[in-house]
């Protein structure tokens, strides 16, 4: 990195990030159809992502792994199961807006400049390779990633070691030389033990946990990371 780079970047070769939730929109998809879905609509969409993430770690626990858009898929068939008032005729139309997600606002002009500074860029997701792939390119992210890295790889979740381990196999950078950014603060704990430099892009303001495997900073959207 040039000289003039420092804070939060200094020494780092790669910004790695967590792709849904820290660059995608994980509401977007939802969002689009509220009209149809009607009031339920915010607690259907954070079932469903919780229902996602969770058959994630139950799967990763018990020792094996599906794709995550499986995952995906069934997390939004227990959700509307749960709210029956809404029209289960949405489910096709759901799907596909979540895999074309929108990215947030900032992500490409940060994207950018991060590689103008000399660091390489990449995504680390649990979305297997033709979810993120097609997430990647729907949002136009393409040209703004040296690398798109899925725990296909490995087999396994994060937050599992061989999950974040794709890194530095990948990439060839040094752990300590990683700054990984998630919105997600129980990735955050896991990178923090694997020995990345975690920045927790905290974009609802929660409270802070995993007191013992803490981020080196907090920010409440990407913009942070330029100083």
């Amino acid at each position: 990195m040039p000289e003039s780079d420092a804070g939060l970047l200094g020494g780092a070769q790669a910004v790695v990030f967590d792709a849904y939730g820290t660059l995608f929109d994980v509401n977007a998809a939802v969002r689009r159809h509220a009209d149809a879905i009607g009031p339920e609509a915010d607690a259907l969409s954070d079932l469903w992502r919780t229902k996602q993430l969770e058959y994630s770690w139950v799967l990763s626990l018990a020792g094996r792994y599906r794709p995550f858009w499986t995952l995906t898929e069934h997390a939004l068939d227990h959700a509307l199961a749960r709210h029956p008032s809404v029209d289960a005729s949405l489910r096709g139309a759901l799907l596909d807006a979540y895999r074309d997600l929108d990215a947030y606002d900032e992500v490409p002009r940060v994207l950018d400049a991060l590689r103008r500074q000399g660091l390489r860029t990449a995504i680390l997701t649990n979305a297997d390779r033709a979810m993120v792939d097609r997430a990647v390119a729907s949002a136009g992210l393409g040209p703004h990633l040296d690398a798109v890295l899925s725990v296909d790889d490995a087999g396994v979740f994060k937050t599992h070691p061989d999950a974040y381990r794709i890194v530095h196999d990948r990439l060839g950078v040094a752990t300590g030389e990683v700054v990984f950014c998630s919105s997600n603060r129980w990735d955050i704990a896991g990178a923090s033990a694997f020995g990345f430099r975690p920045v927790w892009i905290n974009r609802k303001g929660l409270p802070d946990e995993y007191a013992d495997l803490p981020p080196v900073a907090m920010i409440p959207n990407l913009d942070g990371l330029l100083g």
